[in-house]
């Protein structure tokens, strides 16, 4: 290798060498004091302009860990910057001949600043154009960036300035050497090892809070939510088999097991101390309300079942929750609704962005809610305040909502300029929880400490059917295939919003090679839709089965 491209390869891994101390130090105070991270910025980002049908495949493949990867993908990509930056610097010291470490320093603080200042800047410019929510504050990048940036030069320009002098010195050169006529030694590598060494556990360890499921406010986790359910509700002969308990153990979902979709790697932390809901468009009178004001409004309670529009057949992205808060048409009612309104627009701290047709927004069960499952609603769930909009599917029902505003046109959000179905109800779906191993069973707890093991004992068939806010009518099972169908009994609902527990039944013990197949007809009379079509756009249809 010629002198030129060692030197090029060094300046680059002494650039990588002294980005991830600065991205060391940045997560720390991201973590620490709240200061902006820029791969969080950017794979945010990356999140927004990945289009629908590819982001619908991550999650069904990948699950939640989709937007965990784009986050490594930045920090990836930004250390890899870091590295240009140091040949660049290499090549400006050569050119101009910079030997006086203070000059070094300067010129290695100003140029990863400058460089860095407008990545962030063109971020949140396109973020911008794309959410309508306000850009950062140039000041907060500025000042987010300082520290890491001062790290970054100092650790960049005390390497270059150390070697010259210990060459120098060895090899009797004289004072004004060219900069990158270098004679690297293995001492200068140790030394780069060394800095690594120290600057990893700090990323991982900042890494490791970030994605740590931080709840902030009423973090007890709470394992039985039985005493959620009406105390009226009676149970039927055919569910009180003992294998079905943890069926109806977790009609209601306990708010750990509750699922988790949104656009953000890192759970946003609201203080809710200075956060305010503002209501704005066409409106006769704006209105900005606080935490308190809202709570003191008059609330309602609502069980409702909320579906993310990537569930695949029998998957797992589904959860039930009684949900407390305040109508959202009061809200409107403050702040006067205007003429020819069309669509309401949440948008939330995090920038996402959605809008549901105004007459969606004045029925009596959307609501803002504040409680969940009789608690405040924790980070990961929207604190302090999410919409819930029973029979839309939970991209439509927004977290961390800090704006509303009223417009006269539809409103294409976040996931819709991607690809993503604007009219969003949700699809009249089944699937079987019991037998059998589909994802759904994550929402319930206990189910295999009750899932028996021996051929000579009957297994029971029971699952859950959804059809958004038309309800359900009707489940059938079948057990050769779909060849022929039995109806299912059917328990009481716990709001016409939400999920029905059935079971179809036993399988006859000692008999094998059975194919299940579950169907729901709604309250509209409409059965679901054999064809198996994948959740991009509309959301996934098809019979759920498994082959015992």
């Amino acid at each position: 290798m010629d002198t030129e491209s060692k030197n090029i390869l060094y300046f680059f891994t002494l650039g990588i060498v002294a980005g991830l101390a600065s991205l060391s130090v940045s997560i720390l105070l991201r973590e620490f004091v709240g200061a902006l991270f820029i791969p969080e910025i950017a794979s945010n980002l990356l999140f927004s302009l990945t289009p629908g049908e590819f982001e619908s495949q991550a999650i069904e493949t990948l699950g939640p860990v989709a937007k965990y990867s784009a986050f490594i993908g930045s920090i990836i990509v930004t250390t890899i910057v870091f590295g240009l930056i140091g040949v660049l610097l290499g090549k400006m010291f050569s050119k101009f001949k910079i030997n006086k470490y203070l000059v070094k320093f300067f010129v290695s603080l100003s140029s990863g600043f400058i460089i860095f200042v407008l990545i962030s800047i063109t971020i949140e410019i396109i973020a911008q154009s794309r959410s309508g929510a306000q850009i950062i504050p140039i000041q907060s990048i500025i000042l987010s960036l300082i520290l890491p940036q001062i790290v970054f030069a100092l650790i960049f320009s005390s390497f270059t300035e150390k070697i010259r002098k210990e060459e120098k010195k060895e090899f009797n050169l004289p004072e004004k050497i060219p900069p990158t006529d270098i004679l690297y030694s293995r001492k200068e590598f140790l030394r780069l090892i060394g800095v690594t060494a120290i600057s990893l556990p700090i990323l991982f360890f900042g890494l490791t809070r970030l994605f740590s499921t931080t709840e902030g406010i009423n973090d007890e986790i709470q394992t039985d939510t039985r005493n959620l359910l009406p105390s009226s509700r009676t149970i039927k002969q055919e569910f009180k088999d003992p294998k079905l308990e943890p069926l109806l153990a977790s009609e209601i979902t306990p708010t750990y097991l509750f699922y988790r979709i949104d656009i953000n790697p890192i759970v946003p932390e609201v203080d809710v101390n200075s956060w305010k809901l503002k209501l704005k468009g066409i409106v006769d009178n704006p209105i900005e309300l606080n935490y308190n004001e809202i709570k003191s409004m008059p609330s309602i309670e609502e069980y409702v079942t909320l579906e993310c529009i990537s569930n695949k057949i029998g998957g797992e992205l589904i959860s039930t929750a009684l949900w407390k808060g305040v109508r959202l048409k009061d809200i409107l009612e403050k702040a006067k609704t205007g003429p020819n309104v069309k669509y309401i627009v949440f948008r939330c701290i995090d920038g996402y962005d959605v809008g549901i047709p105004l007459e969606r927004g004045l029925l009596d069960s959307t609501i803002l809610a504040y409680e969940m499952n009789r608690a405040p609603l924790n980070n990961k769930h929207g604190f302090p305040v999410r919409a819930i909009v029973p029979g839309l599917y939970g991209m439509m029902n927004p977290k961390w909502i800090t704006e509303i505003e009223l417009v006269d046109k539809v409103y294409e959000g976040y996931w819709q300029r991607n690809g993503w179905d604007n009219t969003a109800e949700d699809n009249t779906g089944s699937s079987i929880v019991i037998p059998g191993n589909a994802p759904i069973r994550n929402r319930f707890r206990g189910l295999n400490e009750t899932q028996s093991s021996s051929s000579d004992e009957s297994i029971p068939i029971a699952g859950i059917a959804f059809g958004g806010d038309r309800g359900i009518s009707k489940v059938e099972v079948s057990l050769d295939g779909g060849n022929t169908w039995k109806t299912a009994q059917i328990k009481d609902p716990l709001s016409k919003y939400t999920w029905v527990l059935w079971t179809g039944g036993y399988i006859p013990p000692g008999v094998e090679n059975y194919k299940i197949v579950v169907r729901a007809t709604d309250k509209f009379g409409n059965t679901q839709t054999s064809e198996m079509n994948k959740p991009f756009p509309n959301g996934s249809t098809g019979y759920h089965s498994i082959s015992i």
